[in-house]
């Protein structure tokens, strides 16, 4: 077995981390920009809401002493979250402050210089930056972006190096909304277990499935499987910043933790209280999520049948996100040009390090109708665009 279980000595002082491109993106225009087209995020809900799902949650919330919080996440919130999994162990959930500190804790405990890992791709850049600033290298298993997205499982064995020593999916996938199937997601298993891997999966869609198989979690498919989870992305949380993995490798856990000692601690009381209250309805929130991108897809497809000329849609099956060609030149140009005149944000595929033709489109929130409208009108002000032929 590949030396991977303990935690790493990988000092964060020692990290250069690339500027995180879509982030620093989101910094400059999230909070500006009048339309949010591109959030991964779908509709929310107010704290009043949420509490009207649970009699009695309201005095709970109101009556809560403002104290620390387990480190692990709290014992209610832990069975809250194994009730996802087959095991339904609470031991099996470590508990973080968001999905990106999960990811950050997994890379620092399980990689480290001259490590491999291959990373499903595109993805959120986490995912493989972090990796590179410990000293690994990343090989990217790149999707077939004309395909949906579609990764190619029997290239996947290719990748695999004596150096190897992780795979990391994101399934449905960010922003491609690309879901793996069962037999996609079992050759990748059995490839892992073959080679002694561990199998990262970013799950935080998991449960936004539309016309796809919702498939077990990586952790109750292989035993050195570890699913993420959170509350952004399938509930449509994410001002509560709970994100979680569960696992079955508890030496990974308590590595894992002990870096976690030097993030957040812990959780915060309400995060955890609310957190709690909204997996036991969960189904009622990703009902909730899933029938908001349902009905905006249609108006989508409707959009981009009037546009076909200037982009090249593919309906997706899962997720909240998808990434559309655009046909008539750069993608960041096409991007600056509307958040600057319309005031619509699309997110170009450079911040992606996906070439520059595509751009995420989110489509999980409520004022996506008037989102369309602005960029319709916008599309409409500006010269015409010739036929796909002649592109």
């Amino acid at each position: 077995m590949k030396e991977t279980r303990r935690p790493r000595d990988n000092g964060c002082n020692s990290m250069k981390l690339r500027p995180f491109a879509l982030e620093r993106f989101f910094a400059r225009h999230e909070f500006s920009a009048r339309y949010l087209m591109c959030s991964s995020d779908p509709e929310t809900m107010s704290l009043r809401e949420l509490l009207e799902l649970e009699p009695g949650s309201r005095e709970r919330l109101e009556n809560l002493r403002l104290g620390y919080t387990d480190s692990r996440g709290g014992d209610e919130l832990r069975h809250a979250i194994g009730s996802l999994y087959a095991t339904a162990d609470a031991d099996r959930i470590l508990v973080h402050s968001g999905a990106q500190e999960a990811i950050f804790a997994f890379m620092n405990a399980a990689v480290r210089a001259g490590d491999h890992v291959i990373v499903q791709f595109p993805c959120y850049q986490s995912h493989y930056s972090i990796a590179e600033a410990l000293g690994a290298d990343v090989t990217r298993w790149h999707g077939d972006l004309a395909d949906e997205g579609a990764p190619d499982v029997e290239e996947l064995e290719r990748l695999v190096r004596p150096a190897t020593r992780g795979i990391v999916l994101t399934s449905p996938n960010n922003p491609t909304g690309y879901p793996l199937d069962r037999a996609q997601m079992d050759a990748v298993v059995a490839l892992a277990r073959r080679y002694g891997l561990w199998l990262f999966a970013d799950e935080v869609y998991r449960g936004s499935e539309r016309e796809a198989e919702r498939l077990a979690p990586a952790s109750d498919l292989y035993e050195r499987g570890v699913s993420l989870g959170g509350l952004s992305k399938a509930y449509g949380l994410a001002g509560l910043r709970v994100g979680w993995i569960s696992t079955g490798d508890r030496t990974l856990i308590a590595a894992m933790a002990s870096l976690k000692d030097y993030s957040t601690i812990c959780g915060g009381a309400p995060d955890e209280l609310l957190a709690a209250v909204a997996l036991r309805h969960g189904d009622t929130l990703i009902e909730r999520v899933r029938q908001i991108a349902a009905e905006n897809l249609d108006r989508l497809d409707e959009f981009f049948a009037r546009r076909s000329t200037l982009f090249e849609w593919k309906r997706p099956r899962a997720g909240t996100t998808a990434f559309p060609r655009y046909r008539a030149g750069s993608s960041e140009a096409f991007c600056a040009q509307l958040v600057a005149e319309a005031g619509v944000l699309l997110l170009p595929s450079t911040v992606f390090d996906a070439g520059d033709e595509r751009f995420r489109i989110g489509y999980g929130r409520a004022n996506l109708p008037k989102a369309l409208g602005a960029l319709e009108a916008f599309l409409d002000s500006r010269s015409p665009i010739p036929a796909a032929g002649g592109l």
